[in-house]
C-alpha cells in the first residue's frame, strides 16, 4: 500500500444541525475527505431526517458521499450513499440484499480479523477496526497495528482505522490502513479544521 490513507469524517452522536452544518462544510472545504458518516444517536425519526437532509446537501455539494450508521431502511428513503453497520458481519448479507449492489456497506468489526473476513465475504465494501487508541469505552480492547499490517498485506478489501485517534496512532497506522475515520477527536475542539490538520500532520 503506497498511497496515503484517506480521511473519513464521523459526525458527533448529538448536534444541533443548524450549528453543525456550517462546521462540517468548513472542514470539507479545507480538507480532502473521502466520505462522511452520519452517526446520530437520536431515535426521533423527524430529527434524524432533518439532520440527514441538511448534511446530505452539504456533503453532496462537495461530491462527498454520506453514509448513515445502522439505519439501513433510511438509505434509499433519504437519498444516502450507504450504511455503516456496527454489529459486525451478522447483518451484512441481508443489508446487501436489501440495498442492492451500488450503496456502500461498511462494517465495524472491533479487533476481530475473523469478523472482518466474514463481513467481506458477505459483501461489505470496507471493514473498520477500532478503537485504535486508548479509550475508556467498550471493553478496553484495542485494534492493534499488527491487525492492520496483516490485513493490508493479505486482504484486498479497504480497511478503516477509527476510535480514539491521536497523532502518534495516526503516524503508526498510516503505512497499513486505507482510511482514518475521525469524529469526536476534532468536533470537541473549537476549530475542527485546525484540529484535523493537527491530528493528520503525520500524513503530510
Amino acid at each position: 500500500m503506497s498511497e496515503m490513507p484517506q480521511l473519513y469524517l464521523i459526525t458527533p452522536p448529538a448536534f444541533e444541525v443548524e450549528a453543525f452544518a456550517p462546521r462540517l462544510a468548513a472542514v470539507l472545504d479545507a480538507h480532502e475527505v473521502a466520505c462522511v458518516r452520519l452517526s446520530y444517536a437520536s431515535t426521533d425519526e423527524s430529527a434524524l431526517s432533518r439532520a440527514t437532509d441538511t448534511l446530505r446537501e452539504v456533503a453532496h455539494a462537495r461530491d462527498v458521499p454520506l453514509v448513515i450508521t445502522d439505519h439501513v431502511q433510511l438509505v434509499e428513503r433519504l437519498g444516502l450513499d450507504g450504511v455503516h453497520l456496527t454489529d459486525g458481519p451478522r447483518s451484512v448479507r441481508a443489508t446487501r440484499k436489501a440495498l442492492g449492489g451500488d450503496p456502500i456497506v461498511g462494517v465495524l468489526c472491533g479487533n476481530s480479523s475473523h469478523d472482518g473476513m466474514s463481513a467481506g465475504e458477505a459483501g461489505a465494501d470496507y471493514i473498520a477496526f477500532g478503537p485504535v487508541g486508548e479509550s475508556g469505552l467498550g471493553d478496553g480492547r484495542r485494534a492493534e497495528r499488527d491487525l492492520f499490517a496483516w490485513w493490508s498485506e493479505m486482504v484486498e478489501l479497504p480497511v478503516v482505522a477509527e476510535g480514539a485517534l491521536s497523532r502518534t496512532v495516526v503516524e503508526a497506522l498510516a503505512p497499513v490502513t486505507d482510511f482514518f475515520a475521525i469524529g469526536e477527536e476534532i468536533w470537541r475542539e473549537e476549530d475542527a479544521s485546525a484540529a484535523l490538520r493537527d491530528l493528520t500532520a503525520p500524513l503530510r
